[in-house]
């Protein structure tokens, strides 16, 4: 098998796809980086050294994994697809590099080894519920590639088309930076859409977890309903909060006389910031026990 330090990496994964047979999936989110630039700009991102342990979620043939084990002190690579699992591990044992924890599992159904940092080509498909998980763990900056689409509303100003549940979600959880956009034509296959790369910094604990929660679930009962009034989107989507009855909800509302938690009721999702849902989802929140 012939190392990238040679040749181009576009000849390179080429080379080895077809020395396996193997076909890639779009619809899969195989979408392997063929641009060596912009593959060492990401890992330069990461600023990663040899106290480092980096999570790596859809390794594919180890286009970024090889590299990063270079500079890491171990490297969890996780892929789901066996064959490509098997190809990497090949690729590992013949460039000589034992630091990296492969495992071939559904990055969204199991719990990560511990790390530090995160750098990944994220599988577009899976963009929204492993960054949610990411929100779980705790750790100094992740790199990720997304959908440049998904990416913007990562950052999504209150009140505008890209203002959602993740935008509102990572607000309270992480610092989010753009770092570079990737042209579809870095990739093989070529994607539909272009690519961005954004940096993710944890802040501090704002709200305390069971707070967090609870606005966890506001959030994802209004946004499902962005252009409605507050008060119809939670009647609307009650069940991902509790199992309360519609009836019970509507007599509850209908009772509240809290002048400000009133005038909030009659504001449309996508106007209301996260504090204000913060604030909404504390005060709302006893009424929805059964």
């Amino acid at each position: 098998m012939t190392s990238d330090t040679s040749q181009s990496l576009s000849k390179v994964t080429k080379n080895i796809l077809n020395q396996y047979g193997i076909t890639l999936n779009r619809n899969l989110g195989q979408n392997y980086l063929i641009d060596r630039n912009k593959r060492d700009q990401i890992i330069g991102y990461g600023d990663i050294d040899k106290d480092d342990v980096v999570l790596e979620i859809g390794t594919g043939i180890g286009t970024l994994t090889i590299e990063l084990a270079r500079k890491a002190k171990k490297v969890i690579a996780i892929e789901q697809d066996e064959n490509i699992c098997r190809i990497l591990a090949e690729r590992l044992k013949k460039e000589k590099i034992d630091n990296v924890e492969l495992i071939n599992e559904d990055a969204l159904s199991i719990n990560f080894p511990k790390f530090n940092k995160i750098v990944s080509n994220l599988p577009y498909q899976i963009s929204s519920p492993i960054t949610f998980k990411f929100l779980d763990y705790d750790f100094d900056l992740a790199i990720l590639m997304y959908q440049k689409e998904f990416a913007d509303r990562m950052n999504g100003e209150v009140g505008s088309k890209n203002y959602s549940r993740l935008s509102a979600m990572l607000y309270f959880k992480c610092e989010v930076e753009t770092l570079t956009h990737v042209s579809a034509e870095s990739f093989i296959p070529k994607p539909k859409v272009d690519s961005t790369v954004v940096k993710l910094t944890p802040k501090d604990n704002q709200i305390e977890d069971i707070d967090f929660k609870t606005y966890s679930n506001f959030t994802k009962a209004l946004f499902q309903h962005r252009n409605k009034k507050i008060r119809n989107a939670l009647i609307d989507s009650r069940h991902i909060i509790s199992n309360i009855d519609k009836k019970v909800l509507k007599m509850r509302l209908n009772e509240i006389e809290d002048e400000r938690l009133n005038e909030y009721l009659k504001r449309r999702v996508i106007t209301l910031t996260p504090e204000e849902i913060l604030y909404v989802s504390r005060e709302l929140n006893p009424i929805f026990k059964e």
